[in-house]
């Protein structure tokens, strides 16, 4: 470890992403009571329009519904780097993930001046990063509207985000496979339609990637 790290680790030392726990430099951020706990996904299939497979290594429950509501709205930009690499790690399981390039659904300008950050890029670098690949801004928000979070049914949450995005330069789109992440995947309303810009600027595939996705309800049989 370098002489800056360590005085860092002494400054401010490590902690648990999900818990807030303290940790042993080199345990990526996650304690070992979180590891064992946390709603790990067990990867059911999702069927997103415009999106080839969908991807993430948490359920939105619990622990990291917590730990991403923190890292949201209270500031704990720094938990992204941990966030990004289970993401990476995640893609990694699957042996037929091949991407050319990594993205993510932005936020509107003002909602980034307000927060400080864009939650979602900062967990689209730290993946890339790890998964060796470039993390590009393809996609910009040209409307602001009210968060995700507060609208209820499917159908109102695909009506808020229809139009809301728009693709930079379709040079860097067209032909590519791309990865697409957000922080948390819930109806799929906002990748599909992050993914429904990239398609028709010509994209060969569009891949959905998150920190966390909502479970699926169980139908009464």
């Amino acid at each position: 470890m370098s002489l800056s790290g360590w005085l860092l680790d002494i400054l401010f030392p490590p902690r648990c992403a999900f818990c807030g726990a303290l940790v042993e430099p080199g345990s990526e951020g996650i304690c070992p009571a979180c590891r064992k706990t946390l709603p790990w996904s067990d990867h059911p299939r999702r069927r997103i329009d415009f999106v080839s497979s969908v991807s993430a290594p948490l359920y939105y429950e619990d622990a990291v519904r917590r730990a991403m509501l923190d890292y949201k709205f209270h500031g704990a930009r720094a938990r992204g780097e941990v966030f990004g690499w289970l993401v990476a790690l995640d893609i990694q399981s699957n042996e037929d993930a091949d991407y050319d390039v990594v993205t993510w659904a932005p936020l509107s300008r003002r909602r980034e001046r307000s927060r400080g950050y864009d939650q979602a890029q900062l967990i689209a670098q730290a993946a890339a990063k790890t998964l060796g690949l470039e993390a590009r801004p393809l996609l910009r928000k040209v409307r602001h509207v009210p968060p995700q979070s507060g609208v209820t049914s499917p159908e109102a949450r695909r009506a808020n985000v229809t139009g809301c995005y728009a693709v930079r330069d379709p040079e860097m789109v067209a032909g590519r496979r791309i990865l697409l992440i957000d922080d948390v995947i819930t109806t799929g309303a906002t990748v599909s339609e992050c993914a429904r810009m990239l398609m028709l600027s010509g994209a060969e595939s569009v891949s959905a990637a998150a920190l966390a996705m909502r479970r699926k309800e169980k139908k009464n049989s």
